[in-house]
């Protein structure tokens, strides 16, 4: 594993084109675009504020920058690096902006969530879309690209329109049995829209593409409901975190739940493997310590390396209680998401933040218990292979696959902790980003195979 020099940065903005070819970065109000290669700068941009958002396009031709405080968008073109395009949404303001599919219309949702405006860039016309509703997840696009699904609420009810992408024609338009809908998502087949009601309610419901109701699935009544949800690649299971610590998965032919999935503070099934991370400190040959030590010397004598030992069951895990007075308790199933190859599942419990459960899908069990010395920040799967990234807010980057698991200290000097991380298209490499600054991990062929 090899790591490049440490790039500047802000905000945590750092994304790969969608073709893999070059990385785009924000540092305040400039944007800059890499070769993925060499990391030599492109093209250097230099936006109106401080960028607080950025997005290529599906055709890795634009990027998208987002001012949310100024009311405005910036767009850039590789292709044409004169060419630039600003969107200003006046007093409406701006909350949030997005691409479409095809990569030639911006989405601006103003303040309030009033409306979102559909600006074209190749005829410059501009479309206006009422009710959005104000959700954290209101938009989805089928994985093709052909239809919008968008959470809409007027007259205190809520409702799904669906569009057209090439024409942004009004396909349907139904309402649904929510009471204060929370969020919207397509399979990836494009096939079923999943919408999910608010945390005050446990219903999921399951829209076809012409908008008949196929399913209705609540597990309780009368407490905290749905927190995540996420389809699986294969479009033939529904995963869904709840409030009550467990996962519960639906299929795709009847809708009903094949099983559900408790993440308990005390692993007792000697059948799982549970790896705990264990705190080791770096042996010094006195002999050869200069005095004063070098810079990187003493950031390496100073830092704590880590490595996994495996348990022996029954295993307490660290349970934080949550504080039951306040909004939005530090309870239930946070994050969830599905390898790419659908074999595997990884969960992650709020009130036990230093775990990670990954879960056999084939053989509906759980496999794997990761417990990290602190709270896990972010996992994500390698694109192309059953590969977990975890980050935990330190200076180590953790990855996991079925063959075990190894922690790798990131070998920069100062403080580099890992906030965030994405990969590369590819699976050979992967951004870790830290408050101001991000470098590159290069993975092995050998690790890669």
């Amino acid at each position: 594993m090899n790591f490049s020099e440490v790039f500047k940065l802000s905000s945590l903005l750092c994304k790969f084109s969608p073709d893999g070819k070059s990385l785009a970065s924000c540092v305040q109000y400039r944007l800059i675009v890499r070769d993925v290669n060499n990391l030599q700068i492109l093209q250097l941009y230099t936006c109106l504020d401080q960028i607080q958002y950025i997005e290529w396009s599906s055709d890795s031709l634009f990027i998208l920058c987002a001012m949310y405080k100024r009311g405005i968008v910036q767009v850039w073109s590789l292709e044409q690096p004169d060419w630039h395009c600003k969107i200003d949404e006046g007093s409406a303001g701006l909350v949030a902006s997005c691409w479409s599919p095809d990569g030639r219309h911006i989405l601006n949702t103003t303040e309030f969530y009033l409306r979102i405006t559909v600006w074209s860039l190749c005829t410059k016309s501009v479309s206006y879309i009422k009710y959005p509703k104000a959700c954290q997840h209101g938009i989805a696009f089928t994985k093709d690209g052909r239809y919008m699904a968008l959470a809409e609420r007027r007259d205190c009810k809520d409702f799904i329109s669906l569009f057209v992408c090439s024409d942004w024609q009004l396909l349907r338009h139904f309402d649904t049995e929510t009471q204060d809908l929370s969020g919207i998502e397509w399979a990836p087949n494009g096939c079923v829209l999943a919408v999910w009601d608010t945390c005050l309610e446990y219903k999921i419901l399951l829209y076809s593409l012409d908008g008949r109701l196929l399913s209705t699935y609540s597990a309780y009544e009368w407490s905290l409901g749905i927190k995540s949800v996420a389809w699986s690649p294969s479009s033939q299971f529904l995963a869904i975190g709840s409030y009550d610590e467990k996962v519960r998965i639906l299929n795709h032919v009847t809708w009903k739940k094949i099983t559900e999935f408790e993440h308990p503070a005390t692993i007792a099934n000697p059948k799982i493997i549970v790896y705990k991370e264990m705190e080791k400190s770096p042996r010094v040959e006195t002999e050869s310590l200069a005095f004063p030590p070098a810079r990187a010397q003493a950031s390496s004598l100073f830092s704590t390396q880590s490595k996994y030992d495996i348990s022996q069951v029954p295993v307490s895990l660290q349970y934080v209680k949550p504080v039951a007075d306040r909004a939005n308790p530090r309870i239930g199933i946070g994050m969830l998401a599905f390898s790419p190859d659908n074999c595997f599942l990884a969960t992650k419990n709020d009130n036990i933040p230093n775990a990670i459960w990954i879960w056999d899908v084939q053989k509906l069990k759980l496999f794997v218990v990761l417990e990290q010395l602190y709270a896990v920040q972010l996992f994500q799967w390698d694109p192309r292979q059953p590969r977990l990234a975890i980050c935990t807010g330190n200076s180590k980057v953790y990855l996991w696959s079925p063959a075990g698991c190894v922690s790798v200290q990131v070998p920069m000097e100062g403080d580099f902790q890992v906030l965030s991380l994405c990969w590369h298209s590819s699976g050979d490499s992967m951004a870790l980003l830290s408050k101001d600054n991000f470098c590159i991990c290069y993975l092995e062929r050998e690790e890669v195979k």
